[in-house]
């Protein structure tokens, strides 16, 4: 049982591509100076089998559990599915405004926390964004890159796939902290054995689902896919942490993503038929 748990959470490694990929595409070409990958991936010999465990997990458990979801999972219940795991995660979304000191985000994240809880049935639909409450991002890596934390070297997490120094604390902060039903949390399952079903049986559901997602997106990973996915982490928490605000270019560095592969990322990006797929994996895994 837990084996078999444990392979759930190579979801991480792949999906962390899946979050606002066109948005990221654009970050990307606005970018104009680079980092050696020595300072960004110092612990590339370490990483780099790690990568491939999860790689090969992903393959043999993961991914066609993801494929058999998604086929056989009706669209209005994917998405409500989905909608809810999002809405799951908006409680720490608020904290990490207020820690910002973001309090229009703060109150336009809890009033959408509190329409689609209600209004939306726990979620099951996104009810705030037709009124006009948009979804933001924020978690507690984010919030101590906000007060200038660097984020240290690129670290590739057994299970968990891609981070960093910075960003596994902020994970392990918030494994840690009382969700509005402490029951399911992380810390909590882990420490009350009678909780753990539930648990783990949302968080596999979570991550199922955010496979899923990905699938659409798969034939944008292009090269090494190692650095690919190393680069687009990197490139998207850079986002995230400064709200779009340009920086340094953390693909420059790598070789194999020359002009004509990005060309061909954001040909294929910005050709997607299906917006609604793509918006589909527009999260990043809050249900930890």
């Amino acid at each position: 049982m837990k084996v078999v748990f444990a392979a759930f959470l190579i979801g991480f490694s792949s999906l962390v591509l899946a979050d606002d990929f066109d948005e990221f595409s654009e970050y990307e070409e606005s970018s104009e100076e680079s980092k050696p990958s020595e300072d960004i991936d110092p612990w590339v010999n370490i990483n780099r089998p790690i990568f491939e465990f999860n790689e090969a997990i992903d393959r043999a458990v993961l991914r066609p559990i993801a494929v058999a979801y998604n086929t056989y999972t009706p669209k209005p219940l994917d998405i409500g599915i989905t909608n809810f795991f999002r809405n799951w995660g908006e409680p720490m979304v608020v904290a990490n405004d207020i820690l910002q000191l973001k309090i229009r985000q703060a109150a336009s994240d809890s009033a959408r926390f509190a329409v689609n809880t209600t209004l939306g049935l726990l979620g099951l639909f996104d009810v705030a964004t037709q009124i006009g409450l948009p979804r933001h991002e924020e978690d507690f890596g984010q919030t101590l890159g906000y007060w200038g934390v660097e984020s240290g070297p690129y670290l590739m997490l057994p299970f968990l796939g891609p981070s960093s120094v910075r960003d596994g604390f902020g994970r392990a902060v918030e494994m840690t902290s009382v969700y509005y039903v402490p029951e399911l949390t992380p810390l909590y399952a882990i420490l009350n054995p009678e909780h753990r079903i539930a648990y783990y049986s949302l968080f596999a559901l979570n991550m199922i689902d955010l496979r899923a997602s990905f699938l659409v997106a798969e034939g944008l990973v292009t090269g090494d896919r190692y650095i690919f996915f190393r680069s687009a982490y990197l490139q998207r928490r850079e986002y995230l942490v400064n709200d779009g605000q340009q920086t340094d270019d953390l693909f420059a560095e790598d070789a194999e993503f020359d002009d004509d592969e990005d060309e061909a990322v954001d040909k294929e990006s910005s050709s997607s038929d299906d917006e609604s797929e793509m918006d589909d994996f527009d999260r990043f895994p809050e249900f930890e």
